[in-house]
């Protein structure tokens, strides 16, 4: 990504206003169905997969591990000074032991580009699934959304150097990205156990991963989606885009308390820590 300072480095009405819109965005628990697709995302970058596969324990412990992912985007995204101290110190915790071997030599959890592209996952997923679910993004509140994801790579060793501060720039940095992305054996793995049922969740959330599979499929590139081996055909399409139509019509009609329960869940665990916050993931 090339980098060019916004206006709100220097305009604080600029600056809050970004961070209204942001927070709107960011604050939806819908944007939870992109989960997959993220993952499988950043997995598609040699260097995650090989992380994961060698250094995790997905299969094990699925649930802590996205409660922990959650706790962090929602603590750097929503919470106060100390909260976001937090959240850091858990993160660097976890990563410290990540480093060395194929296929990067040297690889460190502490890569700034690796961190980067997990947070750009993040946001060409919620970027793809808002667009899905409530038509094009209009270029101000995109670009604000965009500069809203950066802090997610800052707080940790990435910087906000190499940032992009528009949708434009991040869509022509993404396009590029991906045609260099190359899905290997260990991120295939990875998905298997995740979405084929290998990884040990609790019974009930085992009926909900036919949705989260094709979700998942629906929201993948189509590049990344093929390179994972999934079948997806008209009918397949006709499905997906049905249940999105149903989402984008019942979501709006929740109450706000429902709409931001996972946000308001993440940020009591992070200020008052449990054992999905300290347990090391």
């Amino acid at each position: 990504m090339t980098h060019a300072d916004p206006d709100t480095d220097t305009d604080p009405d600029a600056a809050d206003t970004d961070a209204a819109i942001f927070r709107c965005h960011a604050a939806e628990g819908v944007l939870l169905l992109g989960g997959g697709a993220a993952i499988l995302l950043q997995l598609a970058d040699p260097r995650v997969a090989h992380g994961v596969a060698r250094h995790s324990d997905f299969a094990g412990r699925p649930l802590e591990r996205l409660f922990g992912t959650l706790d962090y985007v929602y603590a750097v995204g929503f919470g106060d000074e100390a909260v976001v101290r937090a959240a850091v110190r858990r993160v660097n915790s976890r990563h410290a032991p990540v480093r060395g071997g194929a296929p990067a030599p040297g690889y460190s959890a502490f890569d700034a580009d690796a961190q980067r592209w997990v947070a750009s996952t993040l946001l060409a997923t919620a970027l793809a699934l808002e667009e899905r679910l409530s038509g094009p993004l209009d270029t101000r509140t995109a670009d604000a959304i965009v500069r809203g994801y950066a802090p997610l790579g800052a707080s940790l060793q990435a910087g906000r150097e190499g940032w992009p501060a528009s949708r434009a720039e991040f869509d022509a940095w993404w396009s590029a990205r991906l045609a260099g992305l190359a899905v290997g054996d260990e991120a295939r793995g990875v998905a298997r156990t995740l979405l084929g049922g290998g990884a040990a969740l609790p019974p009930g959330t085992r009926l909900l991963l036919p949705l989260v599979r094709l979700m998942t499929a629906a929201l993948l590139p189509a590049q990344i989606r093929d390179a994972y081996g999934f079948r997806w055909t008209q009918r397949v399409e006709r499905v997906s885009a049905a249940w999105l139509r149903a989402i984008a019509l019942v979501w709006p009609l929740l109450p706000r308390v429902v709409r931001h329960a996972p946000m308001r869940a993440s940020l009591r665990r992070a200020r008052r820590p449990n054992r999905y916050a300290e347990r090391e993931a």
